[in-house]
């Protein structure tokens, strides 16, 4: 009996000495990192549909971030290729908006629209110089900024946002028709 009490305690130690030295922190490089922040922003594709295109952002869940990269428009790519549009002008402007590339996806504007939530609804001032939307333009602001909110939010239900400009123009809508809901 003895000598079968002994074979656990022989196979532990065999296992804890197997001959490799113990060592200190080794160094591999920086920390480790996760993917960047993204919001998707809707373009519009060929077809007049609306397209959740992923964006990099420095504000994820505020829809005002998510709007300026909405008025910077489709990546150089996107628009060539793959046809994607919007129907959101970007703000007015002597100086042209810079083109937007993979490398710098587009400057967000200083002219950015307003948001704010009271409730259940959204309200979303248009800025300066940019007057009343197309439905799609109203579509796309709604669920680019919606989709922005829900990111820091997702027990959030529906999204009713109310689009205004200085004039007093004011349509309502709701994010429960976006794609990619």
């Amino acid at each position: 009996m003895k000598s079968l009490r002994r074979v656990p305690l022989l196979a532990l130690l065999a296992l804890t000495s197997c001959g490799i030295p113990a060592t200190g922190v080794v160094q591999a490089g920086g920390p480790a990192s996760g993917t960047l922040p993204q919001t998707p922003v809707y373009f519009v594709d060929r077809n007049g549909g609306l397209v959740a295109t992923p964006r990099t952002t420095e504000a994820p869940g505020e829809p005002e971030a998510a709007l300026r990269l909405l008025m910077a428009g489709p990546l150089e790519g996107e628009a060539g290729v793959g046809g994607l549009f919007t129907e959101v002008p970007g703000p007015a402007t002597s100086v042209p908006l810079p083109t937007a590339t993979a490398d710098a996806p587009g400057t967000p504007s200083s002219d950015a629209p307003t948001v704010t939530v009271a409730g259940g609804t959204m309200t979303i001032g248009l800025p300066p110089g940019v007057d009343r939307l197309s439905d799609t333009g109203v579509r796309q602001m709604v669920c680019t900024a919606a989709a922005a909110y829900r990111l820091t939010r997702p027990s959030v239900d529906a999204v009713t946002a109310e689009v205004t400009d200085g004039a007093g123009w004011r349509v309502r809508g709701s994010d429960e028709g976006c794609p990619d809901r």
